[in-house]
């Protein structure tokens, strides 16, 4: 047993170094109280040896700790599209009036950063029920406090509450669906749990109640209907730097768990087209029709909302669970195709949305509004940033040639050749909708006069650096994404095997 844990400890170098990471921040802001920049540079260094440990992982294929974590190339994908998203959240914390003007300790802040980047890598590779839950929980404990840090502002404290309740409510409703899993299977792991339905007979009623249960604590996380509620209100009272990183990579963390539990969990090897990249869930829990109609109902609901919003960080909120739609697409195809499409959106909706968060904030930073009518005259007064605000918005429509249209080309290609027809055409009718309040924000940058005084808005050169970082992948990644789509293939092909 003992040689047993120092060989899953090998694998686990990533999760160690954000958990020293971690401590060694919370001890610098103990004793360097009024130094903030020092806590953000651990962080910044942590995140950069996890970095360089997640590397090391590169083409592994392990289950550590007696099925409870995976390290393989599927996690591997998702820690780097957290890794990143994290790094450049930690920036545009450094950059944020919102977070740096008044006496605010943001030692902690960066602790917590790191925390909930512990918890989302967690939940990446999570192989056991319990796993899952307690990585869920560690990740959500982080964020209600994150989500509730500029305690000064007027709706930091309901935003927080709002996060905890939902959030409550979700892990108790979990926690009873795998209750009732480990009840029927007599085991917590998903590979143990397979074997189980593979070999004996279970009610169909009963697994079908607790895949709905378990469902929601998944549904909460990825922000899908009807468990929403919580992210408008979450993302326009936290500060924008989190808004941005909830948005991003803990629905990415979210969609990794989810995918894990259903694809390994329900998997039926005894389906006639494995080899053609397509897989089949047991007779009586077509898991996938449910999530069919939870994408359809997640995404019409987010774009339809969106319309009437008119402040930006809640229309992106809205935005946000309409794309949450957009990848569940991904997930009920069942195949290797789908996978990897979901992967290549991941990595569009990286760029695509934390540009748009990031614009928001700077300019926030300089009108002091997060208000759709402050972006009136914007292309006459800082032609640069509306510019990159344009393509950021065109890439989450869909528009060639941004890297988001990539994203959902390969989304309906992979629901055509599966024959979703019916899907692919609700997402693209969706995609239209989106277009129209995204258009309303560039119609207000170029066709609107700026109310009161129209003096030019000018940023240092380090926003426009980060800008420049955040647009060039919208449209280099728009014109040559076959490593990426490479990657993504790759990253898929050993999943679930065990």
């Amino acid at each position: 047993m003992p040689e047993q844990i120092l060989q899953s400890l090998r694998y686990l170098k990533p999760e160690m170094a954000l958990a020293v990471t971690f401590c060694v921040a919370l001890l610098f802001d103990l004793f360097l109280r009024k130094k903030t920049r020092w806590v953000s540079l651990v962080a910044v260094a942590g995140l950069v040896a996890t970095t360089i440990f997640v590397f090391e992982q590169v083409g592994v294929n392990e289950s550590i700790f007696s099925n409870m974590f995976a390290v393989d190339s599927f996690s591997l994908f998702f820690k780097f599209v957290i890794l990143l998203a994290t790094g450049l959240v930690v920036v545009f914390s450094l950059n944020s009036d919102e977070l740096n003007v008044g006496p605010r300790r943001l030692g902690e802040y960066y602790a917590l950063l790191v925390s909930l980047t512990l918890g989302m890598f967690l939940m990446s590779g999570a192989t056991n029920l319990l796993m899952m839950y307690l990585s869920l929980e560690l990740t959500s404990i982080s964020s209600y406090i994150l989500a509730g840090y500029t305690k000064d502002a007027p709706d930091s404290a309901e935003a927080s509450l709002k996060y905890v309740i939902y959030g409550a409510l979700s892990s108790g409703l979990m926690l009873y669906g795998i209750s009732i899993l480990y009840g029927l299977t007599g085991a917590v792991d998903i590979y143990g749990i397979n074997h189980a339905l593979v070999g004996g007979s279970v009610s169909s009623a009963a697994l079908l109640i607790a895949g709905v249960l378990t469902l929601a604590g998944f549904g909460y996380k990825i922000s899908s209907a009807p468990f929403h509620f919580w992210a408008p209100d979450v993302y326009e009272g936290a500060p924008i730097t989190i808004t941005a990183l909830l948005s991003v990579a803990s629905k990415a963390a979210g969609f990794a768990m989810m995918i894990r539990f259903f694809k390994v969990t329900f998997f039926d090897p005894t389906a006639s087209n494995l080899a053609a990249g397509y897989w089949a869930s047991f007779q009586g829990f077509d898991w996938n029709v449910l999530l069919a109609i939870v994408s359809v109902a997640t995404m019409t609901l987010g774009n339809l909302v969106a319309i009437w919003q008119n402040n930006l960080k809640r229309l992106l909120a809205y935005s946000s669970i309409a794309h949450a739609g957009y990848i569940l697409m991904g997930v009920v195809v069942l195949s290797n195709e789908g996978l990897s499409a979901v992967l290549v959106y991941f990595v569009a909706y990286l760029f695509m949305n934390l540009g748009a968060f990031y614009t928001v904030m700077i300019i926030a930073n300089k009108t002091g509004s997060e208000d759709i009518e402050a972006y009136k005259g914007l292309g006459y007064r800082s032609p640069f940033v509306a510019a990159c605000f344009t393509i950021f918005l065109f890439s989450l429509t869909g528009i060639p040639p941004t890297v988001g249209f990539i994203g959902k080309l390969y989304l309906f290609a992979a629901l055509i050749n599966a024959q979703w027809i019916w899907l692919a055409i609700v997402g693209v009718l969706n995609s239209v909708v989106s277009l129209y309040y995204y258009v309303r924000i560039i119609r207000n940058m170029y066709l609107r006069d700026p109310e009161g005084e129209a003096s030019p808005i000018t940023f240092e050169p380090q926003y426009v650096l980060i800008m420049l970082v955040l647009v060039v992948p919208n449209l280099v990644l728009g014109l040559y994404f076959g490593p990426l789509v490479n990657l993504a293939q790759a990253s898929v092909g050993m999943f679930g095997i065990h």
